[in-house]
């Protein structure tokens, strides 16, 4: 069974970094497109940005192009998110999600996994 676990989420400053990882068990990372999505209070789950399989890719969405990039390890199974110039708007709990996808898709359905979430607060 295909399990994710989040972590690194915390409080950050305006203006700081954090960075997100994603541990992937029970199959091998680079068998799916791993996405990050994010979801504020209130509002609707947000695509953020995304790996391919073949982990040479990534997608992000305009609202956090230039400062959030993916990247991932295979030797860990782990996926990470890279948050940088962090905004008060980027506040929300940060969730992974992979899917077995021939491509990167911003529809958070099409996704068969997901982790539990970790929270990100950013300080004005």
């Amino acid at each position: 069974q295909v399990q994710l676990v989040e972590s690194g989420g915390g409080l950050a400053e305006a203006g700081g970094s954090l960075r997100l990882s994603c541990a992937v068990s029970g199959s091998t990372v680079s068998m799916y497109t791993v996405a990050w999505f994010r979801q504020a209070p209130g509002k609707v789950r947000e695509f953020v940005a995304a790996i391919r399989r073949s982990g040479e890719s990534t997608y992000n969405a305009d609202s956090v192009k230039g400062r959030f990039t993916c990247s991932r390890d295979n030797a860990r199974n782990t996926v990470y998110l890279h948050m940088n110039t962090l905004r008060p708007e980027d506040t929300a709990v940060y969730y992974c999600a992979a899917g077995a996808l021939s491509d990167v898709a911003q529809n958070w359905h099409v996704y068969s996994y997901w982790g539990q979430g970790t929270q990100v607060t950013v300080s004005s």
